[in-house]
């Protein structure tokens, strides 16, 4: 999802780079749609997710299989708010209207929808794009 999210920009412009052109870092076109993502990719393995929330300090002892997405989406998104992360897609410039042409740009990276641990089609990928535009 990153590819797109990076090469469509606009106008967006990173604090602290210096540069004339617009430019989404590709860290933070992963970060955006990361809480989107591991929630749609939970339900294929919910105790490597639930290890995942753990390891950014999620308390996961009483946490059920069924939440796993849950549980880590809400400990990354607590991060990125710490950090002061932009508030989604909607923060780069992008919206709504921009989720086709997302899911153009994402479809055709085979290489990495093929790791992905669920299988992705383009419904899926649109709603990921959608639920990644605002995550606070």
């Amino acid at each position: 999802m990153s590819y797109p999210i990076s090469g469509l920009v606009r106008d967006y412009r990173e604090e602290g780079y210096d540069q004339a052109e617009p430019l989404i870092p590709h860290g933070l076109s992963v970060v955006v749609s990361a809480p989107a993502v591991f929630q749609f990719t939970a339900p294929s393995c919910p105790e490597r997710h639930l290890e995942a929330a753990e390891a950014i300090g999620a308390d996961v002892s009483k946490a059920r299989k069924e939440d796993a997405g849950k549980v880590l989406r809400d400990t990354l998104l607590k991060i990125l708010r710490d950090i002061e992360i932009p508030d989604g897609l909607n923060a780069l410039g992008y919206k709504t209207e921009d989720v086709p042409a997302l899911v153009k740009g994402a479809m055709p990276q085979h290489r990495l929808i093929k790791l992905s641990p669920r299988p992705v089609c383009e419904d899926d990928m649109a709603g990921l794009f959608e639920k990644s535009m605002k995550m606070y």
